[in-house]
């Protein structure tokens, strides 16, 4: 993909080894400035963002930017018509195979192409997610802690400007921001919905989050703050033992103390297979909202709130 500075509206197409073209659309604006990526559809099951790009595509008008902003609306198209957060192909989970030099199948030519058209043209990377289908959480974004300080300043500043309940440290880096932080890209990766479903008004909280990043990365003004993130540090993610039936006893955003009982795992015939305690004084970010769970399938996450603290913002604004 050729990047174009002639302002407008540009459809593109990224060929992939295998298997159908990623289609995106960049729109230009009239004025020099950064480039933001905006993916969505990475799992094909997670349908908040994929909605929200949609209507922003329609509604936002390249003359109003300074910079440019590249949507790519379904990154993993096969899956979204399927209804499967997997690539139907093959089925990988395209967010396990970054950098896609490791493989050969279409996900992994998916990493590859991906990498290869959308990191060198970007100043941020924002990847829209939302909770699998069998999962509830709160809205929260996920931001890169081991990729250098800059990367970390950068992407932390950028969450604290989203309307969402929790900004979480992240030490992953096989997936498509976070292997673009450990590029030098600063990132977010943004959660919000679940369990196979949209709203309106999850919709429009998405798109609001878009409009704020733009307005951090001076693109596009916007200025309008519900709320700011609360940081969560020490994130933990349980996953099953052994298969059984799961009650929660939190729900997610619920607070909770240490040697609380967060949720159990039981067998037919109420013996408890599994009992999540907590370590420390925390927050529940997202859990499983079915009953019947087979083993190694993910439980619930939870973290620490971090104290207040860091760089400012025009410390921050200096880095990037």
């Amino acid at each position: 993909m050729n990047e174009i500075q002639t302002p407008g509206r540009h459809p593109f197409s990224i060929p992939v080894k295998g298997g159908q073209p990623i289609e995106g659309v960049r729109l230009v604006g009239n004025q020099p400035g950064k480039t933001l990526v905006v993916t969505a559809g990475v799992h094909g099951d997670e349908y908040v963002g994929i909605q929200a790009v949609r209507e922003l595509l329609a509604q936002l008008s390249p003359g109003e930017l300074s910079g440019q902003v590249i949507f790519v609306p379904v990154v993993n198209a096969g899956g979204f018509f399927a209804g499967t957060y997997r690539v139907p192909e093959d089925g990988e989970n395209l967010n396990r195979c970054f950098p896609g030099v490791k493989g050969e199948t279409y996900t992994w030519n998916m990493a590859s192409v991906l990498e290869a058209a959308l990191y060198p043209q970007a100043d941020f990377l924002l990847d829209l997610h939302g909770g699998g289908i069998y999962e509830t959480m709160e809205p929260l974004a996920f931001f890169p802690v081991d990729a250098g300080e800059r990367v970390k300043s950068v992407a932390r500043q950028a969450g604290k400007a989203l309307s969402l309940t929790f900004l979480v440290q992240s030490f992953a880096r096989d997936g498509l921001y976070s292997w673009a932080a450990q590029q030098g890209i600063p990132g977010l990766l943004v959660e919000r919905g679940g369990g196979g479903t949209w709203s309106r008004a999850e919709v429009d909280a998405c798109k609001e989050n878009i409009l704020q990043l733009l307005d951090f990365l001076e693109i596009r003004p916007y200025g309008c703050r519900r709320e700011t993130p609360r940081e969560v540090e020490e994130a933990h993610y349980e996953t099953v033992q052994a298969s059984g039936y799961w009650y929660p006893e939190k729900q997610p955003g619920d607070p909770f103390f240490q040697g609380e009982l967060l949720g159990r795992v039981e067998s037919g015939e109420g013996e408890t297979l599994q009992a999540i305690t907590a370590p420390f004084d925390g927050v529940v970010l997202y859990q499983t909202h079915i009953l019947g769970v087979s083993q190694g399938m993910p439980l619930l996450a939870y973290g620490k709130l971090r104290a207040e603290g860091g760089l400012s913002r025009q410390e921050t604004e200096r880095m990037l």
